[in-house]
């Protein structure tokens, strides 16, 4: 398969059934040659469904994690020992990645009595098993840059992804020498994200992913309605443009970054 368009961050069990149901929409955009999508995992039970739901269609991965909800902080022993069992029963090949998980200081604040230290330690546990288990880590991390920096630093054998990137050049400086890979959604095309097309600009290209978030963060022109993978390409040619460079380049640089990070081929 050439190198085409990949989504590397979307959640395909909350995608709306609309007129088009999901499978049908996922079978139109791989019959016009879209490239591959990584569908993620925020809670510990979802991957068998998951599989279940999306696993005819082989270019989909699948990634599995705790988002941190408070109820997931509250239970993260019992949940961890859930995630790890789902992650070794999962079929070879088909999971290449531990998350989305991480911190969040828009829904989890000290001021509304949130378990920040249970939060910690529910990513340290992820990373932890992304440690024993060789596989990369899918980070959520807003309005926390520092604190998830402090934590990544400590687990310096695990590699991965900053998803849904929200911060500057600081931010992203301290992250990529951390080794991490920086991937921007929709937002990027947004009148009022000029500090995140600074930051694509400014990032190395082969450090550069793109991602939709389905179904959240559609882009521009799709902005305020639900996100379906084949939004990306609007972020594609949006990111070709900033870099300078065609949309065939972006699109290998792309597949190359992807197969490096995840240890898999995807062109």
């Amino acid at each position: 398969m050439q190198a085409s368009f990949i989504d590397t961050h979307a959640h395909l069990s909350m995608l709306p059934q609309g007129a088009l149901p999901v499978e049908a929409l996922l079978s139109r955009l791989f019959q016009e040659d879209f490239g591959r999508i990584i569908d993620i995992g925020t809670e510990a039970e979802d991957l068998k469904c998951r599989l279940k739901a999306f696993s005819q269609f082989d270019r989909i991965r699948f990634s599995a994690g705790i988002w941190p909800s408070k109820e997931s902080i509250a239970e993260r022993e019992p949940l961890m020992r859930c995630l790890e069992q789902h992650i070794t029963a999962a079929p070879q090949g088909r999971l290449i990645a531990i998350g989305e998980c991480g911190l969040d200081r828009h829904h989890n604040r000290q001021e509304t009595g949130a378990d920040l230290k249970g939060e910690h330690e529910l990513l340290e546990l992820q990373l932890d098993l992304a440690q024993r288990q060789q596989l990369p880590i899918i980070i959520h991390s807003r309005q926390s840059a520092a604190e998830t920096g402090e934590i990544l630093a400590r687990y310096p054998a695990v590699q991965g992804v900053i998803h849904c990137f929200s911060y500057g050049i600081p931010e992203a400086r301290s992250f990529l020498q951390l080794g991490y890979y920086l991937s921007f959604a929709g937002t990027l095309t947004y009148k009022n994200a000029q500090a995140l097309r600074d930051v694509l600009q400014f990032i190395p290209l082969d450090r550069l992913l793109l991602e939709t978030d389905a179904p959240y963060l559609a882009p521009q022109p799709f902005r305020g309605k639900p996100a379906d993978p084949g939004m990306v390409v609007e972020t594609y040619h949006l990111a070709a443009t900033l870099r300078g460079i065609s949309l065939e380049a972006l699109q290998t640089a792309i597949v190359q970054n992807v197969s490096a990070i995840f240890k898999t081929p995807f062109a």
